[in-house]
């Protein structure tokens, strides 16, 4: 899809005539959504500056002109993208090309460590942490080139790069061309402000002869699949990575899958697979592995997670021995993606922590109107792995009879299905059990439980525990400390090292949250000293984790209870719990409980060998300790030898 197509000579006219944004944005209201005033803007800027680098008659007038071109299978779009023909020196051949400009408004930016091709902007009132623009300009390319077999077989050469008319770099050191961007760089290279020659030099080497759009054309209307190299690359990746083996009814659940997706591709019969399973049954695991298999099988196919930090570590994980990173960066996709969609645009959508799904998409939950829904009519099969006992968030509306009553609606065969074998706590359903009853989640069938072979300790002091998992780490970075949401997380020091954010004074304990120039934190080499909260770790597993539990639990009137007024403020997991408390407290308090209990559930099974736990409430810890008592075990705890990584001695100040 694409909002507005012309030669280059019709471009210019219209932003001559000044009427250049009023086509933009008529077609962009009638094929996407409503224009908001931001993108207007954007509009009115960008273009005067593309007219100034496409006023040469070097450029030929019939080239092919398109503003937001819509990337296959995304809600993304490429900014501006040229047509025609390239004529380099003879021998060489004449070929088709098309050059896609990634256009930028910022004005400043920072490059940032921990973290490949990534940058934070000045964009908005805080600053983002985005994509480096060569690295975005690159992995548009990169899409079109993995699915549009046109552009493949009729070898259309597409030639990125990225546009920031507002920026003004200095002369050396400049961060947007920082060393840590050189491939992205040199893949797609980077122009700025006073660059109008340098940028029109690129786009005259690759556009020497008009097309009059006859290449957009044939761009637009290729048939879309998945390329030999992209299936490849998938499943050299996947093979020999011991993270994504299956077995027992992982592997019953996979075939299963299977089967439907390709009976659907046959016959065009919509299929919805419906799976449950509780942490650590490897729901994950058979959900990568049907990404890869369906994709190696020429489907189109997309991993779909509401929670970023599982898709963005299952992608590294998946290109670990592979640097081809849009390969795998782009078959994942948030759950907010798929609302302006054509029916059937995809073979099949795999979607993991569907518990997550939230109802509306957007910032501001201002478009589309059901994730769950649209997530169905956008494939012919689509498969569903969810845990009701994870909701840790107000948004979070997925819910297996939603998804049974929508799929049933649209005339979807159902099929459902249970994982129910237990791979992470060391395979102890008994420890599971355990757990749900010590946090008053529900009281446990069997109270006399079994013995559960999993190393569960409580702390007095946090930086015990602390202690403990860096030890752990040091033998394959597998270990990491969490905590629930108590403690604030201020813009300014997001990016810090040395900031306190979880402090825990009278132990003089302060470490930061995970930094947000990364979304790997669980795997990354260095953040072992950085503490995660429930959205860096829903959907992923360590061999050891630290569960640090605030003011939001404690242990009163020989019971857990939970208290929604200690989360912090900059927590938006309870985001308009208020709202409902004003008319009806006693179901805000009801919904604040049940989030906080599942927020510490999903902390306390992450860990596939153990669990460490200090509270900051003593009774709770106590409470904790006493129910351990009743199990019998005979776990050795390590010691802790291993030098702990110290944050700095006075924390940053909000």
């Amino acid at each position: 899809m694409l909002v507005y197509q012309a030669t280059k000579s019709e471009f210019m006219d219209d932003v001559e005539t000044d009427l250049i944004v009023e086509h933009i944005t008529r077609a962009f209201e009638e094929r996407i959504h409503r224009a908001n005033p931001k993108e207007v803007r954007s509009w009115q800027n960008s273009m005067q500056h593309m007219y100034k680098v496409l006023n040469t008659p070097e450029i030929p007038g019939t080239c092919g002109v398109a503003i937001e071109f819509g990337v296959p299978y995304t809600s993304s779009r490429i900014d501006f993208l040229l047509t025609g023909s390239a004529v380099p020196e003879p021998p060489e051949p004449t070929y088709d090309a098309a050059v896609i400009i990634e256009l930028k408004q910022w004005v400043a930016l920072e490059a940032l460590d921990g973290r490949d091709d990534l940058v934070r902007t000045d964009v908005g009132k805080r600053g983002n942490v985005v994509t480096h623009p060569s690295y975005q300009a690159w992995s548009y390319a990169r899409m079109i080139e993995d699915y549009n077999e046109a552009v493949r077989e009729e070898q259309i050469a597409l030639l990125p790069c990225a546009y920031l008319h507002n920026y003004y770099a200095a002369d050396a050191g400049d961060p947007l061309f920082d060393s840590r961007y050189s491939d992205c760089l040199d893949a797609a290279p980077a122009f700025c402000a006073r660059d109008v020659f340098k940028l029109r030099a690129f786009i005259c080497k690759y556009i020497a002869r008009g097309d009059n759009g006859a290449i957009l054309y044939r761009i637009e209307s290729g048939r879309l699949k998945p390329s030999k190299s992209l299936q490849d690359a998938l499943s050299g990746m996947l093979e020999g990575n011991d993270e994504f083996v299956m077995i027992d009814d992982q592997k019953v659940v996979f075939e299963t899958a299977l089967e439907l997706a390709r009976n659907s591709r046959i016959d065009g019969q919509k299929r919805v697979m419906i799976v449950r399973g509780g942490p650590g049954t490897g729901k994950s695991v058979v959900a990568v592995n049907l990404l890869v298999r369906l994709t190696a099988e020429e489907m189109v196919v997309q991993y779909v997670s509401k929670n970023s930090a599982p898709r963005n570590v299952y992608s590294r994980l998946l290109r670990a021995r592979n640097r081809t990173k849009a390969y795998i960066d782009n078959l994942f996709r948030g759950s907010g993606q798929y609302f302006d969609l054509p029916r059937d645009s995809f073979d099949a959508l795999v979607v993991d922590e569907a518990h997550r799904l939230n109802e509306k998409s957007g910032l501001y939950g201002n478009l589309g109107d059901n994730q769950t829904r649209e997530l169905i009519d956008a494939a012919r099969f689509s498969i569903f792995f969810i845990d009701e006992n994870q909701r840790v968030t107000l948004k979070d509306a997925g819910n297996v009879a939603e998804i049974r009553l929508l799929a049933e609606r649209t005339g979807a065969e159902v099929v459902e299905a249970d994982l129910l074998s237990q791979f992470r706590c060391n395979g102890s359903d008994s420890y599971l059990e355990w757990l749900d009853d010590a946090l008053g989640i529900r009281p446990a069938v069997d109270p006399d439980f079994t013995n559960f072979d999993f190393d569960f300790r409580v702390f007095d002091d946090p930086n015990d525990l602390m202690a403990a998992v860096v030890a752990h780490n040091a033998e394959t970075n597998r270990a990491r400390v969490v905590a629930g949401y108590c403690w604030d997380w201020p813009m300014k020091t997001r990016g810090s090292r040395a900031a306190g954010h979880v402090s825990i004074p009278e132990y003089d304990f302060a470490r930061p949250w995970n930094l947000d120039s990364t979304t790997t934190w669980a795997i990354d080499d260095d953040s072992v000293d950085q503490i995660g909260c429930v959205h860096t770790s829903q959907g992923l597993e360590f061999g050891y984790v630290g569960v640090i539990i605030g003011d939001d639990m404690r242990f009163e009137g020989g019971r857990v209870v939970t208290d929604r007024t200690k989360r912090a403020k900059t927590d938006a997991s309870l985001k308009g719990i208020g709202v409902i408390a004003k008319t009806d407290p006693e179901r805000a308090n009801l919904i604040a409980d049940e989030i906080i209990r599942n927020t510490y559930r999903v902390l306390m099974t992450r860990g596939m060998k153990g669990c460490y736990v200090y509270s900051t409430d003593a009774a709770l810890g106590d409470h904790l300790r006493s129910r351990l008592s009743a199990v019998a075990t005979s776990i050795e705890y390590p010691q802790a030898t291993a030098e702990l990584p110290l944050a700095a001695e006075a924390p940053l100040e909000d």
